[in-house]
């Protein structure tokens, strides 16, 4: 099979940290694109700690790349065994000019955000992403991100998004993005499409409507990852009574990890709100959508995969090892989901297709040999919200760029590229 390719992930620092890529070259994963829900590790420069979510990627020391081409330089001295593609996160971009993140930001400020923009597409950044549901994104009127994004289509670029909210407003989230996306003629990708929250679920058919609606006019995908729980930082918005909610990381509470917020809630003798002030700093795990949303979402022809792995937690979401094996034994082997060729192109071809990476994602003459030998009767996910960080078998072999990368359950050989935009500007 074409490498997969793993279009929505958290990898930005990890790549250079821990090129041997365990997690993700394990899957059969040969190509990650980082940068995603408005966070990236270039271009910043950080006065303090970064703010939330950007400490999904490190402290403040894993911030160090000013200019997107110092993490080039970085990636490439790495040389991690993966491809790595790069997008520039809108947070980011706030963090390096603002000085709060309860407004808007103003002329000077977003011209600045523009410029730092511009200069990192010209550099081979792939896009931007946004993440508009975060707190310190969430005050950034349309007006702003429509700016932005207007500099994309103009590079003939890709905007991602973590929308504004998947929650009750899925469907106007939804509008804006198409919007957006739409009047700067960007290529759009709607990150990791949910119906969140046990009020919302059964909104799929509605949601995938919307995209399909989309699509007609303007070019739109969506990414998902197969499975019914989420993971990111610890907010008190996210809390819903009846939700389970795992707690991954505190820093204040370090003893409270792999506990439920209940059950530490009960412990303290407080709300669960109340816990959750009190833990963060935090990471959770939030049960929080319903398996048949998620089934017709992965399903869909316009979706897309990507793990949303989270590798600086200690004790992450299973999806970080397990999405692609996932994929392709849980729901197309053993469900029936889809066929395998179908599986296949979601996590190949389709992705290749949509983030412009060219001469990737097909087994052709010409094409870059990423490849990965799967034997689909003994494949399977067997990383679990217990015990997370385990091989899948049945990856017997991947291969990068040509050469060896993974074999016996072992990564060896490192041979991944920084692939950059193919330029593509509007006339």
């Amino acid at each position: 099979m074409p490498g997969f390719i793993d279009v929505h992930t958290h990898d930005d620092t990890h790549v250079i940290r821990h090129p041997d890529m365990l997690p993700k070259i394990s899957q059969g994963v040969t190509t990650v694109i980082v940068g995603n829900c408005g966070i990236s590790a270039s271009p910043v420069s950080l006065p303090g700690a970064p703010p939330d979510p950007m400490n999904l990627l490190g402290d403040r020391l894993a911030f160090v790349y000013p200019a997107f081409s110092d993490y080039v330089a970085a990636v490439e001295a790495a040389q991690p065994c993966v491809n790595v593609a790069a997008l520039i996160g809108h947070t980011a971009l706030r963090a390096n000019v603002m000085d709060r993140f309860d407004r808007e930001a103003s002329p000077g400020e977003l011209a600045d955000m523009s410029e730092k923009l511009k200069r990192a597409l010209d550099e081979g950044a792939l896009g931007l992403s946004s993440g508009l549901a975060y707190t310190n994104a969430r005050q950034a009127p349309t007006a702003e991100v429509q700016q932005l994004v207007d500099i994309v289509g103009c590079e003939g670029a890709t905007y991602t998004t973590h929308m504004r909210n998947e929650h009750a407003g899925l469907l106007d989230s939804l509008t804006e993005s198409f919007d957006t996306a739409r009047k700067a003629r960007a290529n759009l990708v709607i990150s990791h499409l949910k119906c969140a929250g046990l009020g919302n679920w059964g909104r799929a058919p509605l949601a995938l409507a919307s995209l399909e609606a989309a699509a007609r006019q303007q070019p739109c995908n969506c990414d998902c990852y197969p499975y019914a729980a989420s993971s990111t930082t610890l907010d008190g918005w996210r809390v819903e009574p009846g939700m389970t909610i795992y707690i991954t990381w505190s820093e204040p509470h370090p003893e409270m990890a792999r506990k439920t917020l209940d059950a530490i809630a009960e412990e303290w003798n407080v709300t669960a709100l109340e816990a959750c002030e009190r833990l963060r700093p935090a990471g959770a795990i939030y049960h929080m959508m319903s398996e048949d949303d998620v089934r017709l979402i992965l399903g869909h022809p316009l979706s897309m995969v990507g793990s949303d792995g989270l590798p600086g937690d200690p004790n992450p979401h299973p999806r970080l090892w397990g999405t692609f094996p996932r994929v392709l034994a849980h729901y197309c082997r053993d469900l029936g989901l889809f066929d395998l060729p179908e599986a296949v192109r979601k996590m190949t071809g389709l992705s290749a297709s949509r983030f412009r990476l060219q001469d990737r994602g097909e087994i052709r003459a010409g094409a870059f040999a990423d490849l990965v030998l799967v034997d689909m009767a003994r494949i399977e996910d067997v990383a679990t919200y217990a015990d997370p960080q385990r091989t899948a078998p049945g990856i017997d072999l991947v291969v990068v760029n040509g050469e060896v990368a993974y074999e016996h359950g072992r990564s060896v050989g490192r041979s991944g590229r920084l692939l950059k935009r193919q330029s593509r500007r509007a006339a």
